[in-house]
């Protein structure tokens, strides 16, 4: 079999390990060839196309990003994009295509799938852990390890300055990385695009922590979340190929309004990409292996238009329609238990 692999979407830590596990367990188990395309849909689009061995993907496990690039291509949105694809999948001799990425990427697989006929398995990842049909995504353990130690370190700068600090952290419409960070980082209040933010929450909130005698407050809010006052928000952003807001600066708002509001001198930190980059942790590398070795198996028994999938410890796979027919938010149970440590 002549297999493909592609990575679309952000990136994320454990891509790498993803492919290093197709290429091995495809080359070595089942004698299969494995090609990369470039920069997600945009590769099978132009036809960009990168020659991968046991060679080249042994020693990047511990490597983040992606060594196939990734874009936010939509080919739906090109003319002609979706025949194009299916045009170079046969020219260069393809039985099929693995596609890693999150809902937007999964979800041209889909369409692609169900529409042009494309062979095509999914593998789950984002570091938004918003996907649905799957507990976790990888990618995600390592952002919430990056957020927390950030915070860590926000704490010690807060308390010498006696100063309340706002770090926004990634999460479009999904407050997990918000929450398993804020919680792991003893955040003093949680802010998720699940729950609007009532500004005179928050207020209450740090003046009770600040009248306990603490001189300092730490806020974590996802770059997705918004006031339940929509006068607040801003809502002339720009767009994405996939129609999503281009985010970022909540946090610069709601450091402004706790400092007007309560007269504690406040700033904001905004993690941005730092989230995404640098090694996974082990956690990430092992889920990610898991998952490309399941999806070299899925390709090769021909388990078309399906996704990898974790439930419990055990990994599966299921329709790739389950997963991007509605996004994984928070579990608000989890947000109950942030609630207990706010003010």
């Amino acid at each position: 079999m002549r297999l493909a692999i592609l990575t679309g979407g952000g990136d994320c830590p454990g891509l790498n390990a993803v492919i290093r596990a197709v290429v091995r367990h495809s080359v070595k188990n089942y004698g299969s060839e494995v090609v990369g395309f470039l920069e997600g849909w945009r590769g099978p689009m132009d036809n960009m196309v990168m020659p991968l061995s046991l060679r080249s993907t042994e020693s990047i496990i511990n490597r983040g990003g992606t060594i196939l690039r990734t874009s936010r291509t939509n080919p739906f949105n090109t003319e002609g994009g979706p025949e194009r694809i299916m045009a170079n999948m046969s020219s260069n001799g393809l039985d099929g295509l693995i596609a890693v990425g999150g809902e937007d990427t999964c979800g041209v697989a889909n369409r692609m799938h169900k529409e042009h006929g494309l062979n095509v398995v999914c593998i789950p990842k984002t570091i938004d852990n918003d996907l649905s049909a799957t507990d976790f995504t990888f990618g995600f353990d390592t952002a919430v390890n990056i957020v927390a130690e950030a915070i860590d370190r926000l704490h010690t700068t807060a308390e010498s300055h006696n100063r309340v600090l706002v770090c926004e952290v990634m999460g479009r419409n999904a407050g997990w990385i918000a929450c398993y960070g804020g919680i792991a980082g003893g955040a003093d209040f949680i802010l998720v695009p699940e729950r609007p933010i009532v500004i005179d929450d928050v207020i209450e909130a740090i003046k009770k922590s600040h009248g306990r005698g603490r001189d300092y407050s730490i806020v974590v809010v996802a770059e997705g979340a918004k006031f339940a006052d929509d006068s607040l928000n801003d809502n002339n952003v720009e767009r994405d190929d996939f129609g999503h807001e281009k985010l970022g600066g909540i946090g610069d708002k709601l450091a402004r309004f706790i400092e007007a509001r309560t007269g504690f001198e406040t700033r904001a930190t905004t993690l941005g990409h730092i989230q995404r980059g640098g090694s996974p942790t082990a956690f990430d590398r092992v889920l990610a292996t898991r998952f490309g070795v399941h999806a070299a198996d899925m390709a090769h028994e021909e388990k078309w238009g399906r996704m990898v999938s974790l439930k419990g410890e055990r990994v599966t796979d299921v329709p790739v329609e389950d997963a991007v027919d509605k996004l994984k938010t928070l579990d608000l149970s989890l947000y109950k238990v942030a609630e207990v440590f706010f003010g």
